[in-house]
């Protein structure tokens, strides 16, 4: 694991070298990249990246997609399994197996697959997935837990932003800005969902045998808000 100076002094450096080219093509392109170039191993477990308590989080400055904060499957215990039975459907592509896969908000219902829709409301400290068909759906997230979920992925954030250019394999990304940020602000998180600014991706499919697999529902946020979450922010390059 990298110490945070030694991170600080290779962003320093990254920006004075200008662009650099993608080493993966599509939308994670721009954090393969600069995991590589900071000689951080990529991985998908909740936890920092840097030193004992940094998280590393990367953003194209000129294009809108959000930001992954964490990933957390909804309560109780296996609404997943119901989620799938109920509102799951088959696609060319999922090879005969169910998979529920939709992004909400809290601002209004969406579509799925052009019938019922879902919203995220906020009741008796909880966040809760609603449908708009008769069904309960019962799912929801506490809010202590996002919480903690929260705390223990982004105690400290370490957020680069980049310039892009190109398209595909061919994109190249200049790293010249990044901040420390700190202090997480639950408050403003609340605020920032019921804004629509954070939205919850649900992507569920299913094992071979009919078990659900949670493929990483996850919280985003739109890049411009991230710092909104936390109270401190320093420029670090």
């Amino acid at each position: 694991m990298k110490r945070f100076e030694e991170i600080v002094a290779r962003l320093k450096e990254l920006k004075a070298q200008g662009y650099v080219k993608t080493h993966r093509s599509g939308p994670t392109g721009i954090g393969k990249t600069l995991e590589d170039l900071l000689g951080i191993q990529e991985n998908n477990i909740p936890g920092p990246d840097i030193g004992e308590e940094i998280e590393l989080k990367s953003a194209r400055k000129s294009v809108g997609s959000m930001v992954t904060l964490f990933t957390k499957s909804p309560l109780p215990k296996k609404v997943n399994s119901k989620l799938l039975e109920e509102f799951g459907y088959i696609t060319p592509e999922s090879k005969g197996k169910k998979i529920l896969h939709t992004t909400v908000s809290s601002t209004s219902y969406n579509m799925l697959r052009g019938e019922i829709g879902f919203k995220i409301v906020l009741e008796n400290q909880r966040l809760k997935l609603k449908s708009n068909a008769q069904t309960d759906i019962g799912a929801y997230w506490d809010e202590s837990i996002l919480q903690k979920c929260f705390e223990k992925k982004l105690p400290k954030l370490a957020y680069v932003k980049a310039d892009a250019k190109g398209q595909k394999q061919e994109e190249e990304f200049w790293f010249n800005e990044a901040y420390l940020l700190s202090g997480f602000d639950y408050k403003n998180f609340v605020k920032l969902v019921k804004m629509g600014h954070i939205l919850v991706d649900i992507r569920i499919g299913q094992y071979k045998d009919g078990r659900p697999h949670d493929h990483g529902t996850g919280f985003r946020v739109t890049p411009t808000k991230l710092d909104l979450c936390f109270s401190n922010r320093k420029s670090l390059i």
